[in-house]
């Protein structure tokens, strides 16, 4: 996927049918981090924090539905992608594509924690098998679709 151009509110980019379907697939994986993950505080008293606690996942999930119903819609909208050789043009708007980074960024914080959160800067291994091959791609798919949209969000000269 590569960054064309901004043009006022709406960022445009060249994808790949490979990489259309990829983001889709990733996409469809939101969300991964579990709404108990979420923690409100470890000090707090435990009968007002179990009902917080509560409060905050029953939140969390209500947005997290609205983040797939949107997803979907996003995928489905006729003419979001529109046939251009190699591929396709994707054009979204700045504020689609922050809503964007946070599903995608939900998709590899999950992946990570599913691997057990690894410190690999700490030099920890991750074992590539059956089990941890689909968080490891995970990882680095959505990890390169990130890039793209903070690049076109932070107004950066695409890569050549």
């Amino acid at each position: 996927m590569k960054f064309i151009q901004a043009r006022q509110d709406q960022l445009f980019f060249e994808i790949g049918r490979r990489e259309r379907s990829l983001l889709g697939e990733i996409l469809q994986l939101y969300p991964l981090v579990s709404p108990a993950h979420h923690r409100l505080s470890k000090t707090a008293a435990a009968g007002q924090l179990k009902e917080h606690q509560r409060l905050l996942e029953e939140s969390l999930a209500a947005q997290r539905a609205e983040n797939r119903k949107n997803v979907r819609a996003m995928l489905d909208e006729p003419g979001r992608f529109r046939t251009a050789p190699p591929g396709f043009r994707l054009k979204i708007t700045r504020t689609e594509t922050e809503w964007l980074l946070q599903v995608l960024n939900d998709v590899r914080v999950g992946s990570w924690i599913a691997l057990g959160s690894p410190d690999t800067e700490a030099g920890e291994k991750i074992p590539l098998n059956e089990q941890t091959s689909p968080y490891i791609r995970s990882i680095e798919i959505a990890g390169a679709f990130e890039a793209v949209f903070l690049d076109a969000l932070t107004g950066r000269t695409p890569m050549e």
